[in-house]
Protein backbone atom coordinates (compact mmCIF):
# COMPACT_ATOMS: atom_id res chain seq x y z
CA UNK A 1 0.00 0.00 0.00
CA UNK A 2 1.24 3.50 -0.69
CA UNK A 3 2.62 5.94 1.81
CA UNK A 4 -1.02 7.31 3.41
CA UNK A 5 -1.98 10.70 3.44
CA UNK A 6 -2.95 12.11 7.21
CA UNK A 7 -5.81 14.39 7.16
CA UNK A 8 -7.47 16.14 10.15
CA UNK A 9 -11.56 17.20 10.76
CA UNK A 10 -12.21 20.55 8.88
CA UNK A 11 -15.82 20.19 9.73
CA UNK A 12 -19.20 18.68 10.57
CA UNK A 13 -21.62 19.95 7.89
CA UNK A 14 -25.76 19.20 7.68
CA UNK A 15 -27.80 19.63 4.72
CA UNK A 16 -29.72 22.19 4.53
CA UNK A 17 -32.94 20.33 3.51
CA UNK A 18 -32.26 16.41 4.37
CA UNK A 19 -30.85 14.75 7.49
CA UNK A 20 -27.85 14.09 5.74
CA UNK A 21 -24.57 15.37 7.10
CA UNK A 22 -20.56 15.11 5.81
CA UNK A 23 -17.88 15.02 7.70
CA UNK A 24 -14.95 16.87 5.35
CA UNK A 25 -11.12 16.02 6.57
CA UNK A 26 -8.52 18.37 5.32
CA UNK A 27 -5.11 17.17 4.12
CA UNK A 28 -2.59 18.27 6.73
CA UNK A 29 0.19 19.06 4.22
CA UNK A 30 -2.23 20.17 1.44
CA UNK A 31 -5.46 22.76 0.79
CA UNK A 32 -6.97 19.82 -0.16
CA UNK A 33 -10.71 18.43 1.41
CA UNK A 34 -12.47 15.06 1.75
CA UNK A 35 -15.81 14.87 1.91
CA UNK A 36 -17.43 11.72 3.35
CA UNK A 37 -20.96 11.42 4.13
CA UNK A 38 -22.25 9.96 7.15
CA UNK A 39 -25.09 9.07 9.20
CA UNK A 40 -26.83 11.40 11.81
CA UNK A 41 -26.00 9.17 14.91
CA UNK A 42 -22.25 9.03 13.71
CA UNK A 43 -22.25 13.03 12.96
CA UNK A 44 -23.60 13.73 16.35
CA UNK A 45 -20.72 10.84 18.03
CA UNK A 46 -18.28 13.10 16.15
CA UNK A 47 -19.01 16.13 16.76
CA UNK A 48 -19.78 15.39 21.22
CA UNK A 49 -16.10 14.32 20.85
CA UNK A 50 -14.85 17.39 19.10
CA UNK A 51 -16.46 19.52 22.03
CA UNK A 52 -15.14 17.28 24.44
CA UNK A 53 -18.68 16.82 26.26
CA UNK A 54 -19.05 14.63 28.88
CA UNK A 55 -22.08 12.22 28.31
CA UNK A 56 -24.06 10.98 31.80
CA UNK A 57 -23.61 7.48 30.03
CA UNK A 58 -20.92 6.28 27.62
CA UNK A 59 -22.08 6.47 23.54
CA UNK A 60 -21.52 3.38 21.28
CA UNK A 61 -18.26 4.51 20.25
CA UNK A 62 -17.24 5.00 24.12
CA UNK A 63 -18.10 1.72 24.63
CA UNK A 64 -16.20 0.50 21.98
CA UNK A 65 -13.16 2.35 23.17
CA UNK A 66 -13.63 0.69 26.54
CA UNK A 67 -13.81 -2.42 25.40
CA UNK A 68 -9.91 -1.95 23.91
CA UNK A 69 -8.49 -0.93 27.23
CA UNK A 70 -10.04 -3.65 29.16
CA UNK A 71 -8.88 -6.14 26.38
CA UNK A 72 -4.96 -4.18 26.01
CA UNK A 73 -5.45 -3.36 22.36
CA UNK A 74 -3.88 -0.30 21.56
CA UNK A 75 -5.87 1.99 19.10
CA UNK A 76 -2.90 3.29 16.74
CA UNK A 77 -4.38 5.00 13.56
CA UNK A 78 -7.87 4.92 11.60
CA UNK A 79 -7.40 4.60 8.00
CA UNK A 80 -9.51 5.30 4.87
CA UNK A 81 -8.20 2.75 2.58
CA UNK A 82 -10.87 2.18 -0.32
CA UNK A 83 -13.32 3.97 -2.58
CA UNK A 84 -15.64 1.31 -4.08
CA UNK A 85 -18.87 2.50 -6.11
CA UNK A 86 -19.12 5.50 -4.32
CA UNK A 87 -18.68 3.25 -0.72
CA UNK A 88 -16.00 4.37 1.33
CA UNK A 89 -14.26 1.80 3.22
CA UNK A 90 -12.19 2.52 6.60
CA UNK A 91 -10.22 0.08 8.78
CA UNK A 92 -9.11 0.49 12.45
CA UNK A 93 -5.51 -0.17 13.12
CA UNK A 94 -4.97 -2.04 16.64
CA UNK A 95 -1.89 -3.65 18.37
CA UNK A 96 -2.63 -6.59 20.86
CA UNK A 97 0.43 -8.35 22.59
CA UNK A 98 3.12 -6.79 20.12
CA UNK A 99 0.64 -8.09 16.94
CA UNK A 100 -0.65 -5.76 14.64
CA UNK A 101 -4.53 -6.31 13.70
CA UNK A 102 -6.41 -4.76 10.92
CA UNK A 103 -10.62 -4.26 11.94
CA UNK A 104 -12.73 -3.38 9.16
CA UNK A 105 -15.22 -0.10 10.02
CA UNK A 106 -16.49 2.01 8.75
CA UNK A 107 -14.97 5.61 8.24
CA UNK A 108 -17.69 7.17 10.16
CA UNK A 109 -17.15 4.50 12.93
CA UNK A 110 -13.44 4.92 12.62
CA UNK A 111 -13.41 8.93 12.49
CA UNK A 112 -15.13 8.63 15.74
CA UNK A 113 -12.86 5.95 17.41
CA UNK A 114 -10.07 8.16 16.30
CA UNK A 115 -11.18 11.57 17.80
CA UNK A 116 -11.61 9.60 21.08
CA UNK A 117 -8.21 7.57 21.07
CA UNK A 118 -6.63 10.64 19.64
CA UNK A 119 -4.78 9.10 16.85
CA UNK A 120 -3.91 9.55 13.51
CA UNK A 121 -6.59 9.52 10.39
CA UNK A 122 -4.95 8.61 7.15
CA UNK A 123 -6.40 8.15 3.93
CA UNK A 124 -5.30 5.98 0.99
CA UNK A 125 -3.80 8.68 -1.93
CA UNK A 126 -5.80 6.94 -4.92
CA UNK A 127 -8.97 7.64 -2.49
CA UNK A 128 -7.93 11.02 -2.08
CA UNK A 129 -7.19 11.77 -5.75
CA UNK A 130 -10.38 10.43 -6.93
CA UNK A 131 -12.98 12.15 -4.37
CA UNK A 132 -10.89 15.33 -3.02
CA UNK A 133 -11.48 18.77 -3.43
CA UNK A 134 -8.98 21.17 -4.19
CA UNK A 135 -9.70 24.94 -3.06
CA UNK A 136 -8.73 27.95 -5.38
CA UNK A 137 -5.84 28.28 -5.94
CA UNK A 138 -5.89 32.38 -6.09
CA UNK A 139 -7.44 33.47 -3.46
CA UNK A 140 -7.39 37.27 -2.40
CA UNK A 141 -5.84 38.26 0.49
CA UNK A 142 -8.90 38.96 2.90
CA UNK A 143 -10.09 35.25 2.97
CA UNK A 144 -10.15 33.47 6.14
CA UNK A 145 -8.18 30.46 5.87
CA UNK A 146 -9.24 27.35 6.87
CA UNK A 147 -9.69 25.82 10.45
CA UNK A 148 -11.67 24.06 12.80
CA UNK A 149 -15.15 24.62 11.98
CA UNK A 150 -14.40 27.00 8.80
CA UNK A 151 -13.49 26.12 5.24
CA UNK A 152 -11.65 27.76 2.57
CA UNK A 153 -13.53 28.86 -0.62
CA UNK A 154 -13.95 25.63 -2.72
CA UNK A 155 -13.40 25.20 -6.63
CA UNK A 156 -16.87 25.37 -8.18
CA UNK A 157 -17.13 22.06 -8.44
CA UNK A 158 -16.23 21.54 -4.93
CA UNK A 159 -19.09 24.39 -4.06
CA UNK A 160 -21.85 22.43 -5.71
CA UNK A 161 -20.83 19.54 -3.43
CA UNK A 162 -20.73 21.72 -0.52
CA UNK A 163 -22.84 24.25 -1.17
CA UNK A 164 -26.15 22.66 0.53
CA UNK A 165 -24.15 21.83 3.44
CA UNK A 166 -23.93 24.02 6.65
CA UNK A 167 -21.47 23.68 9.95
CA UNK A 168 -23.20 20.98 12.12
CA UNK A 169 -20.64 21.71 15.02
CA UNK A 170 -22.67 23.68 18.06
CA UNK A 171 -26.14 22.90 16.60
CA UNK A 172 -26.67 19.41 18.46
CA UNK A 173 -28.77 19.68 21.25
CA UNK A 174 -26.84 17.32 23.84
CA UNK A 175 -29.35 17.55 26.80
CA UNK A 176 -31.84 15.77 23.88
CA UNK A 177 -29.18 13.23 22.74
CA UNK A 178 -28.61 12.35 26.31
CA UNK A 179 -32.09 11.58 26.84
CA UNK A 180 -33.08 9.93 23.48
CA UNK A 181 -31.12 7.22 24.66
CA UNK A 182 -32.09 5.65 28.20
CA UNK A 183 -29.67 3.57 30.11
CA UNK A 184 -30.53 -0.42 29.87
CA UNK A 185 -30.24 -0.81 33.50
CA UNK A 186 -32.64 2.01 34.16
CA UNK A 187 -35.46 0.89 35.63
CA UNK A 188 -37.14 4.04 33.57
CA UNK A 189 -36.61 1.73 30.53
CA UNK A 190 -40.29 2.04 28.90
CA UNK A 191 -41.98 -1.23 28.59
CA UNK A 192 -43.63 -2.32 25.06
CA UNK A 193 -47.32 -2.08 24.42
CA UNK A 194 -49.06 -5.46 24.78
CA UNK A 195 -50.48 -6.93 21.85
CA UNK A 196 -54.23 -6.30 21.84
CA UNK A 197 -56.40 -9.46 20.85
CA UNK A 198 -57.84 -9.81 17.62
CA UNK A 199 -61.28 -11.00 16.61
CA UNK A 200 -61.04 -14.12 14.33
CA UNK A 201 -62.29 -13.66 11.18
CA UNK A 202 -66.02 -14.56 10.37
CA UNK A 203 -66.62 -17.26 7.70
CA UNK A 204 -68.20 -16.18 4.98
CA UNK A 205 -71.83 -17.18 4.59
CA UNK A 206 -72.74 -18.94 1.81
CA UNK A 207 -75.53 -17.00 -0.34
CA UNK A 208 -79.43 -18.24 -0.13
CA UNK A 209 -80.97 -19.58 -2.97
CA UNK A 210 -83.65 -17.17 -4.09
CA UNK A 211 -87.11 -18.71 -4.20
CA UNK A 212 -89.23 -17.92 -7.85
CA UNK A 213 -91.67 -15.42 -7.51
CA UNK A 214 -95.21 -17.14 -8.07
CA UNK A 215 -96.47 -15.92 -11.29
CA UNK A 216 -99.92 -13.73 -11.24
CA UNK A 217 -102.60 -15.06 -13.01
Amino acid sequence: MPDMIEVQIDSVRVHLMTPQRVVVLKQLDSERYLPIWVGPYEAEAITVALQEVEMIRPLTHDLLKNVFNVFNARILRVEIVKLQEEIFYGNIAIQVDGRELNVDSRPSDAIAIAVRAHVPILVNPDVMDEAGIIPERDLPEESTPAGEGASAPLSEEGSERLSVFEDFVGKLDLDKLDKDKPDEDSSTKPKPDKPKPTKPDKPDKPDKPKSPRPKKK
